[in-house]
Parts: structure tokens; C-alpha cells; sequence
């Protein structure tokens, strides 16, 4: 009789591209040797960072990558063992980094580790990431860190010494259009435009190939801004960058919060519409307050995609500029960006776009963002 054999659970097929951290995170899953206590991973947005750290905590917590069950239940993020740190907000609250250090020196209840996640480590002011030091320094045998951020430079130098660093390499255009059609199935061409306008973020590129009115947000904004002359039309541009986020967050956040809304009230027996006592109506409120920060933290988040859009279109100007027509990320727009690009000196283009920098950070720090953009534009 011929047994089945199980296929492995950990999904590192979906690093894409990663091929070097992949072999080392197995290594270190399967040989305690080569097994540290801290690990970052860096890499630029939409690299892969959540989904390699998730697989390496899988393969940590299951005996061996044949335990499917196991794996299975650590990537939904339901294992026991496994502690995933998110933000809503812009920052991490000195709070959850606290019991997150305490939860860090519990033994692992059913796994061979205890494997905690900390996505956005770069949003960590320095009063947290002291928080976190102590727990770093003298971890539990079986307690495993795993840190995620854009690089090296947006952490702390105490809290770099301390961790084993992966850097993760930038995909391809084509690597990303490929695995846009193996995922939704979505048209060739859509797809490499996709993978293209979101600079090969997967995250965002897989949002604008399976969503029409995203695709034509961007466009409109694009449109808007090439076809800008003058302060004239300046404010009707900034009014509609910022509708347009904001219809962006409400789309992104409204079901989600209704969802959470419905659970909580399940969660204390009571049914839609029934009089809330005082200690529930608390409750809800601060469950409300939470679904506000997350509402204005999308907004700014829409905010910076539009800005990264524009860096690229004014990327694309400096290209022709210099006089380079490849790798031409917003090629739709190829006619009008040859218009500017002769009417304006290459000098002129690198200041849009340090100005673009410079909102992207402005927005970063609470400035209203109708007036940094028309500011900017």
C-alpha cells in the first residue's frame, strides 16, 4: 500500500523573490544552532516582510513542516503561541509594547516556541522601542522576536545590535504581474499595469488589479495634475486629492467597522438596537474611538499613495529628461510627460519631487492636509 505525502503548509512559495531569506529562515526553523532570539526583516513596501515572518513563525511553532494542522492555525494568526503586534495608528503605543514584553516571557503553551510578530516596527518611537529593548536583551530560550521594517536605519542602533537582519530583495515588474494572474486570474495586461503603477508593491498591486474604481482613481488624479496650469485650478485639484482619499478610507474601513460593531455586540449577548448599559456603552465607545484613528490614519495612508503616484510621475519626467525611455513606469501618460519634461529643466523636476518628499513627511506629523497640498501642487 502506498502512503500520501503530505505537501508543507508554509506558504514560502509567497515570499516571491526571496529566495536567500527563505533558505535561511528554514535553516534556523529546523537547526537551533543556527536559531537567534531577535531577527528583523527589511525590505521595501510590499516586499513580502508579514507574510515571510508569519511562515518563519509557522515552521518555528509546528513539529516539523509536515504538522498542517498546526501551520495552518499559525498562519489565520489563531495559534496560541503566536503574538502579531499591528498599528492602526501612525505610532505604537507604549502600552501594547509593554504587554507585548510581558506576553514575550510566557512558555510557549502548545508549540515548540512562542514566536511574536512586530509588523511596522519602524512606527515605534523611542520610548517604545525602549520598552522593547529589556525583552530583546535577555529573552526566553523559547521565545522568538521577529521585527519588520523598511530598513535597518528606521530602528534604534541598541535595537540592531540585537537582532539577526534579513534584507529582502526588490521584485521585478514581470515577478509581480506573474503572481497577480496566478492569484486573481486577472487579464496579463491589467496585471503588469498594475505591478507597474504600484512600483511593485504586491499589497497595492493586487488592490488595483482586482479593483476598476481604484484603477480609475489614480488615473483621474494623474490627469488632474498633468493637465495643471497655473494657482487657477490649484485648490479644485488639492479639494479632489483629498475626496478622493477620503472615498478611498471609507471604502477600505466602513464594512470592516461595521463587522467589529456587530461582533462586540454579539460578544456581550445583546441584540442591534438593545439599550446598552453603562459599562457596554464604554466599551463601544472606546471600540468607536479606535475605528475613528483607524479611519484617519487610511486617510493619510490614501494621502501618501497619491504622493508616491506623483513621485513616480515626476520620476518618469527626469528619465526623459536625461533622456531615458525604459523602465518608464506611467507610459499612459508618455505624451504629456514629454510636454513637461521639454518645458522644464531637469533641475526644476528634482525640486517637484523634493517638495513631494517633503509633504509626504508634513502629512506624517498632522498637517491639515488640504493646505500641504495645495502648498505642493
Amino acid at each position: 500500500m502506498t502512503g500520501t505525502s503530505i505537501a508543507p503548509a508554509v506558504p514560502w512559495g509567497d515570499a516571491l523573490g526571496q529566495e536567500a531569506a527563505v533558505d535561511a529562515l528554514r535553516q534556523a526553523a529546523s537547526d537551533p544552532s543556527k536559531l537567534t532570539h531577535g531577527w528583523l526583516i527589511t525590505g521595501p513596501p510590499g516586499s513580502g516582510r508579514s507574510t515571510l515572518a508569519t511562515a518563519f513563525a509557522a515552521a518555528l511553532i509546528a513539529e516539523g513542516e509536515h504538522d498542517v494542522a498546526t501551520m495552518k492555525q499559525v498562519l489565520a494568526g489563531t495559534h496560541p503561541d503566536l503574538t502579531i503586534l499591528k498599528t492602526e495608528g501612525t505610532v505604537i503605543a507604549i502600552k501594547a509594547a509593554r504587554e507585548l514584553a510581558a506576553r514575550s516571557y510566557y512558555a510557549p503553551s502548545l508549540g515548540r516556541y512562542r514566536v511574536i510578530i512586530v509588523e511596522d516596527a519602524d512606527r515605534m518611537p523611542e520610548r517604545t522601542s525602549n520598552v522593547l529593548l529589556k525583552a530583546l536583551e535577555e529573552p526566553p530560550e523559547r521565545t522568538v522576536w521577529v521585527l519588520c521594517a523598511p530598513s535597518e536605519a528606521d530602528l534604534l542602533p541598541t535595537i540592531r545590535s540585537r537582532v539577526r537582519t534579513l534584507r529582502l530583495r526588490e521584485l521585478e515588474t514581470g515577478d509581480v504581474a506573474r503572481l497577480l494572474v496566478e492569484r486573481t486570474g486577472a487579464d496579463p495586461a491589467i496585471a503588469e499595469q498594475s505591478a507597474r503603477h504600484a512600483q511593485r508593491h504586491i499589497g497595492m498591486a493586487q488592490r488595483l488589479v482586482t479593483n476598476d474604481a481604484a484603477r480609475e482613481r489614480r488615473d483621474e488624479t494623474m490627469r488632474d495634475v498633468l493637465r495643471l496650469r497655473g494657482v487657477g485650478g490649484v485648490v479644485d485639484v488639492a479639494s479632489r486629492i483629498v475626496q478622493v482619499a477620503n472615498d478611498d478610507a471609507k471604502a477600505l474601513t466602513a464594512e470592516r467597522d461595521e463587522a467589529e460593531q456587530a461582533a462586540f455586540m454579539r460578544s456581550v449577548g445583546l441584540a442591534d438596537g438593545a439599550k446598552l448599559p453603562p459599562v457596554v456603552r464604554s466599551q463601544l465607545t472606546a471600540l468607536k474611538k479606535e475605528q475613528e484613528q483607524r479611519a484617519k490614519r487610511s486617510v493619510r495612508d490614501g494621502l501618501d499613495r497619491v504622493l508616491t503616484d506623483l513621485q513616480s510621475l515626476y520620476r518618469d519626467i527626469v528619465m526623459l529628461q536625461l533622456g531615458r525611455e525604459t523602465d518608464i513606469i506611467n507610459s499612459e501618460y508618455l505624451d504629456e510627460m514629454r510636454r513637461i519634461s521639454e518645458a522644464k529643466s531637469a533641475t526644476h523636476t528634482l525640486t517637484v519631487l523634493e517638495h513631494l518628499s517633503e509633504t509626504r513627511d508634513a502629512l506624517g506629523h498632522n498637517v491639515q492636509p488640504a493646505l500641504a497640498l495645495e502648498s505642493l501642487l
